[in-house]
């Protein structure tokens, strides 16, 4: 017998959100809270999903294990974060309708479908919690979703009560509109493979039109019956039989497994493996356009459609805040910074006035830019830069760290091997830090650097 782990046994909830079988109804809980109209049109407008869903996946299980796996204090300033961001999401759905992502009765209905899903999970592997249970589940889920200062007459009273609001809200507000269908199955046809997947190379586009189709099926097979009668999907003997088959088996065989398999305990994940680079000699050719090219779809190209525009240039300001604990007005200087930054390109890039960048435009006109006056960097670019900078170095003590660069630059893009190796090339007096100036330094040389072998060249990992 294995012996408990000190985090799972304290709390019923904790315990069932650490189970790595939670990831098979992941789906099911992503496409249930997009089905809200306000969460669609927030999604639509501010959210970079579309073009980097597993940054947004990894952010949502960040916070996660702020709100339910760290101490009060931790809890308290993750809910400050999520009030930041969702202070600043806010527009006009396609249907003309204002909308906010501070609404009250929206957050609730957010947070309470995680609940509702830690329930399905447990129903449809035929191990469904006893009413006693429900009620110690819920009062533990309250306990920690007090602390967003939420009005409690908008939340169900009991666990009792959460299927009848879960019901109601389905059938009074629910929408079936192309967000909820795209995160439903369009989205995994188009997602970039993860760098966990590295090995499967070319394979990874016939291989994820498979995983669209099973997660899809498994997905509208476990949403509650109300949205599937509401929204007309279809799931047939064969959907039903794909979850049963999931789901019991998952629970029968990770059940049976140590603890350190059977949950997830631990907030690092371990590095996936590279391949390695054949060695070669370097070639004396201008790499600017390849390295500002892989910038541009990599760093700029937030929304993924092709173009910059004012929008990116905002979730590019959310990205740096997101893994720092900063105060408002910390974060207002970032996001200040990043409109100047947007600004700057606009009035030399945006030659017909659209409001958005191509990235041949892009490319063009920054080798231009800068051959021309090589101080043009200053204007927008190292304002955002100093900005991120200033944000990162969290003790204020006018240098960054290895572990405050890592917080920058990190994320499932780029090996934590290549941001080592990006650390150690710009501190040059190998202090182990690196100063401002040699940070806008490093960006500088990014961007004007005619060969790859400058130190800045490698800070977004090698093209």
């Amino acid at each position: 017998m294995t012996a408990s782990h000190p985090v799972l046994t304290d709390s019923l909830l904790r315990h069932t959100l650490a189970e790595r079988r939670v990831a098979l109804v992941a789906w099911r809980l992503l496409t249930l809270q997009t089905a809200h109209p306000v969460v669609a049109a927030g999604m639509a407008d501010w959210s970079t999903y579309r073009a980097h869903p597993w940054r947004r996946v990894e952010h949502t299980m960040d916070s996660g294990r702020r709100l339910f796996f760290h101490d009060r204090d931790a809890l308290r300033r993750e809910v400050a974060r999520l009030d930041r961001t969702h202070r600043r999401i806010r527009g006009t759905d396609p249907a003309g309708r204002a909308y906010t992502a501070e609404d009250p009765e929206v957050r609730i209905w957010v947070l309470v479908t995680l609940y509702e899903t830690l329930t399905a999970l447990r129903a449809l592997s035929g191990d469904p919690f006893t009413p006693a249970e429900l009620e110690r589940l819920y009062s533990e889920f309250r306990a920690v979703c007090g602390e967003f200062g939420l009005p409690d007459k908008l939340w169900p009273a009991t666990a009792a009560d959460v299927p009848g609001y879960i019901d109601r809200t389905i059938r009074e507000r629910l929408a079936d509109g192309p967000e909820f269908r795209y995160m439903l199955s369009g989205i995994l046809q188009e997602a970039p493979r993860p760098r966990r997947l590295w090995f499967v190379g070319p394979a990874w586009p016939a291989l994820r039109v498979l995983i669209a189709r099973l997660v899809t099926t498994l997905t509208v097979a476990d949403l509650p019956p109300a949205l599937r009668e509401r929204f007309e999907l279809r799931s047939g003997r064969g959907a039903a039989l794909l979850s049963w088959a999931v789901h019991h088996g998952a629970r029968h065989v990770m059940t049976r497994l140590p603890h350190r398999w059977r949950f997830r305990l631990s907030a690092t994940a371990t590095p996936a493996p590279t391949r390695p680079r054949r060695a070669g000699r370097t070639r004396r050719r201008d790499t600017r356009p390849v390295r500002l090219d892989t910038f541009f779809r990599q760093v700029l190209d937030q929304t993924g459609d092709g173009f910059i525009g004012v929008a990116d240039l905002r979730a590019m300001a959310h990205n740096v805040c997101w893994p720092l604990e900063l105060t408002a007005e910390r974060e207002a200087e970032v996001h200040a910074a990043f409109d100047t930054w947007w600004r700057h390109l606009e009035e030399t890039m945006d030659a017909d006035g659209d409001g958005r960048i191509s990235r041949e435009e892009f490319v063009a006109a920054t080798m231009a830019g800068v051959d021309r006056a090589p101080d043009q960097l200053a204007k927008g670019l190292h304002v955002a830069v100093r900005a991120m900078f200033r944000a990162a170095d969290t003790d204020g003590d006018g240098h960054l760290c290895a572990d405050e660069y890592r917080t920058v630059f990190g994320g499932t893009r780029v090996h934590p091997a290549e941001l080592n190796q990006g650390f150690r090339e710009l501190d040059a007096d190998r202090d182990g830090q690196i100063t401002e100036q040699e940070f806008v330094q490093a960006f500088t040389d990014y961007f004007t650097a005619r060969t790859a072998t400058t130190p800045g060249t490698h800070m977004f990992g090698r093209p």
